[in-house]
């Protein structure tokens, strides 16, 4: 049986998949502690396909990127899983490190990290809200418009 916060995601109409395998020399999560560093996501849906490719303010909405950091927010979400077992082992959300492959002159990078700060918020509540940083980068792998990271406290 899905755990309570697994519950909330399904009330959203969300389904955690199997994580994609790593694509170089890193592994999806390391756990050191009580703590959970999750690498980070792209915004890739479960079939692999780019939510968003291209650049923020070059082709890319606004709410196109925020639903590309929804999706880069399930994909941390599948990896969290992998690594516990169950979302309910979440103490806290502590940190999201965001990267936004933006135009020189796009200045709203917080507005598409919304997407995927609002889903650690409705997933886990007041345990959700966390620290974030938003970063304008040049390019992201395979031209995706975002990447997501996230460090979590978790249950010893």
């Amino acid at each position: 049986m899905a755990g309570t916060v697994e519950q909330k995601l399904a009330a959203l109409g969300i389904v955690l998949h199997t994580p994609p395998s790593p694509v170089a020399n890193y592994v999806g999560f390391v756990r050191t502690g009580n703590l959970l560093i999750v690498s980070g996501q792209v915004c890739v849906d479960p079939e692999g396909k780019l939510i968003a490719k291209g650049k923020l303010g070059a082709g890319v909405t606004v709410e196109q990127g925020n639903a590309a950091a929804r999706g880069c927010a399930i994909n941390l979400l599948a990896q969290v899983k992998a690594a516990l077992g169950d979302l309910d082992k979440v103490v806290r959300v502590v940190r999201l490190g965001g990267f936004v492959n933006s135009a020189p002159d796009f200045l709203d990078g917080p507005k598409v990290l919304n997407g995927a700060s609002d889903l650690m918020v409705a997933a886990f509540g007041d345990k959700g809200r966390h620290a974030r940083t938003t970063v304008g980068v040049a390019s992201l792998p395979a031209d995706a418009a975002v990447e997501v990271e996230g460090i979590f406290e978790v249950v010893s």
